[in-house]
């Protein structure tokens, strides 16, 4: 960035109102005089709606699509994202799978957002960001290159794989215009019966989870994209999922210091520029019952003043029920921000105007001062600085093709993915044989979860010589549907069957029930030979210990059914080993498999 872009902004033309505002910032130690120029001509209210990212409807910044338009009144009174640039002027948007059709169309809408910031007048452009964790979470699908996901590459052990998988995500991103990802996980996942972040953790080692995260974060550095490891103080020993609920972390400090810090720590010495904070309860780092992202002792004590973090703090989405239950919408970002936060993620539907509102007043009328909105809005502008942004927030959309999902990228993630396949349990079938399978002719019956994911898998067992047939039972399968699979498996000689949070057993609401357990059970009762493939969370095989053999994916990209598929027939040895201990079901306190787990196929 250089001193003419700045100065040729609108802004930076600073009003005598604001005079006092430039002296008093300006006199702190260390800032870039130009950003402090910059924000000292700022409103109140630009200064605060630099501190939301929001998201919007549309495939494009001016998009005039009826149904795109009718939700974004809804939200915000305009109808697309460049009426909302220019009306408010918040600092970020961010992007969901709705926004996305394709690489070519994501940077067009980049560009589009970047030039409605431009026109809106203020000079300062746009953060944008996304949840490209990989794995199950990956708002960009192919053509883009997909990463196995945290857990996944945890399994492979490999931190080169992580970090060049870091620089290859990163790189696209920014080739279709994003700048800042959600990612990476920072969680150590200590609970098999975590709801929301089980295989978006690297495991529950916090050594392997600290390695793994500083690793991705070096690969975003080098694609130029703002990481954010989630979700500060740590989420692994979550038993509630936060989008619906409060989790409360029940760790006492020194097991906290032991298992939840060590990956955030690690970061912040890697110089992680933005850290996410947890909608959760820790009472053993803070009493009051406030979740983290409300909780100075947490934010402030701990993340800023203890272990001297300075980046960015940006929260969890606003919208969910883990930050909402004990304060009303209108509170929780002036909460935030005197908790020291910087960045306000996602408000609720419809409440973007009153939580903007609500921190102008909170200024107004002293609950909250200037000189501490000037605080964040100074790092959140430092941030779009070191991205190049105030330079260039364009991406060059001719280049797209040659960055996003090249034969080279698509190689190194298959190759990668290869490696985290993990063989957990191969004990003799009905006539005795193991795992590999010999090529050939065989008739394959491929079930489970997933329409895409047993219908890939099936075509993939094709490539080895074996004729299959798919039929997907979902996630909570009906006495019906097994009663169905198990008869079509009896016509079979083989049956793959794929689970997808089996060990989730509970009748409750919201749970998956007994279903793809006993979907299982039933099929290894017909003596046929049954392999499980578990897609998600390894934990799976607690459900049905009995089970002759057992791999873990972890995830269900294509690259990991490929995996699989290869693995099963001897073309890809297994080389992962579980990045987590797996507890008996009815007895939790003893382990079916331990962590570091993993059996592999002799060489020949």
């Amino acid at each position: 960035m250089t001193a003419a872009v700045l100065a040729a902004s609108p802004l930076a033309a600073a009003t005598s109102a604001h005079a006092d505002t430039r002296a008093r910032t300006s006199s702190a130690h260390g800032r870039d005089p130009r950003l402090v120029k910059l924000l000292g001509s700022m409103t109140l209210r630009q200064k605060v709606a630099q501190l939301f990212v929001v998201q919007i409807y549309g495939m494009s910044a001016d998009t005039t699509d009826p149904a795109d338009v009718a939700a974004n009144r809804s939200l915000y009174g305009v109808d697309n994202a460049a009426q909302l640039i220019a009306r408010d002027q918040p600092g970020g948007i961010i992007y969901y799978g709705n926004n996305v059709t394709d690489p070519h169309q994501l940077a067009a809408f980049s560009n589009g957002i970047q030039r409605a910031a431009r026109a809106a007048g203020h000079g300062i452009p746009e953060t944008v960001a996304i949840d490209q964790e990989g794995g199950i979470v990956a708002r960009v699908g192919p053509p883009a290159t997909q990463q196995p996901g945290a857990m996944a590459l945890a399994a492979g052990r490999r931190t080169a794989d992580a970090r060049g998988l870091a620089r290859i995500t990163g790189a696209e991103l920014r080739a279709i215009g994003v700048n800042q990802d959600y990612a990476p996980d920072a969680d150590v996942n200590v609970n098999p019966v975590n709801p929301v972040i089980g295989v978006r953790s690297f495991g529950s080692d916090p050594a392997l989870v600290s390695r793994m995260v500083t690793a991705q974060l070096a690969g975003y550095r080098s694609a130029d994209v703002t990481a954010t490891p989630k979700h500060f103080p740590g989420h692994g020993d979550a038993d509630t999922d936060s989008h619906t609920g409060v989790p409360v972390i029940k760790h006492t400090r020194a097991q906290w210091e032991a298992i939840d810090l060590p990956p955030f720590r690690a970061a912040i010495a890697a110089g992680a520029d933005s850290i996410m904070t947890g909608h959760l309860v820790v009472p053993s780092l803070d009493p009051s019952g406030d979740p983290a992202t409300l909780s100075r002792p947490i934010v402030t004590g701990i993340l800023r003043d203890q272990l001297h973090y300075r980046g960015v703090v940006i929260t969890d989405a606003l919208d969910m029920q883990g930050v909402r239950d004990k304060y009303g919408d209108d509170r929780v970002p002036v909460l935030a921000l005197k908790a020291g936060v910087d960045t306000l993620l996602k408000p609720p539907a419809g409440k973007f105007a009153t939580q903007l509102d609500a921190v102008v007043n909170a200024v107004r009328n002293g609950e909250l001062t200037e000189d501490r909105i000037d605080q964040s809005v100074y790092r959140v502008l430092e941030l779009k600085q070191r991205r190049g942004l105030f330079r260039n927030p364009y991406t060059d959309e001719s280049r797209v093709d040659q960055v996003v999902g090249t034969p080279e990228h698509l190689a190194t993630a298959r190759r990668a993915t290869d490696r985290t396949t993990t063989l957990v349990k191969n004990d003799p079938q009905p006539g005795g044989d193991r795992l590999p399978l010999r090529p050939g002719a065989r008739s394959v019956y491929v079930t489970g979860w997933g329409v895409t994911t047993t219908a890939t898998l099936a075509t993939e067992i094709k490539n080895y010589g074996a004729t299959a047939d798919a039929f997907s039972t979902g996630l909570s399968p009906s006495p019906a549907t097994i009663a169905t699979a198990v008869a079509a498996a009896r016509t079979h000689d083989l049956t793959v069957v794929t689970t997808n949070k089996a060990w989730d057993t509970s009748t409750a609401t919201g749970h998956n029930g007994p279903g793809q357990a006993d979907l299982v059970k039933a099929l290894i009762a017909t003596g046929k030979p049954v392999i499980v493939l578990a897609v998600r969370d390894a934990y799976d095989i607690n459900a049905f210990p009995a089970a002759p053999a057992y791999l873990a994916t972890y995830s269900y990209t294509a690259d990991a059914l490929h995996a699989a598929a290869a693995t099963l027939f001897g073309a890809n040895r297994p080389q992962g080993r579980l990045p987590v201990d797996i507890p008996a079901a009815d007895h939790p306190d003893q382990t079916l498999y331990p962590f570091g787990s993993g059996l592999t196929y002799p060489r020949h």
